[in-house]
């Protein structure tokens, strides 16, 4: 499933090539949930490590990501690791990044999750569901 956030670039890394087949790039989205703000890190892979290029620290942008996770067994004993892998990067008022134009494709803002409390962080939806109310013989 795909999410999107808004906020400002807090900092931004450089690629790292880390193993011949891999490389990627993290950077810091300062977020304002409610009185604190929220300093989320993302990371871009591959052919993306050059989407954070035409901005700059300081810049408000929409972040579009993914969830990913995996676990592994290390020395018996299981371990888990998330990260936030971004794969679009826009300006947040919807126009031209300062330094140009960039490789990507500007799609319709996605409906907040009505569950969500924070305005700033959204789930796209994937799918259709897979039956409507009326398709079912559930008692609820």
């Amino acid at each position: 499933m795909a999410y999107d956030v808004t906020g400002r670039l807090h900092e931004i890394f450089d690629e790292q090539q880390v193993s011949e087949k891999f490389r990627k790039r993290e950077f810091v989205l300062e977020v304002q949930d409610g009185q604190y703000p929220e300093q989320i890190k993302f990371q871009l892979v591959q052919d993306k490590t050059a989407l954070i290029d035409p901005y700059k620290m300081g810049d408000e942008v929409k972040v579009t990501f993914n969830l990913r996770g995996r676990g592994f067994n290390k020395n018996g004993q299981m371990l888990y690791f998330t990260n936030l892998e971004a794969w679009r990067i826009e300006p947040a008022t919807g126009g031209a990044p300062a330094g140009g134009g960039s490789s990507y494709q500007q799609q319709p803002a996605a409906r907040p999750a009505a569950q969500n409390q924070n305005p700033n962080l959204r789930a796209q939806p994937t799918a259709q569901p897979i039956a409507g109310d009326d398709d079912n013989d559930l008692p609820f």
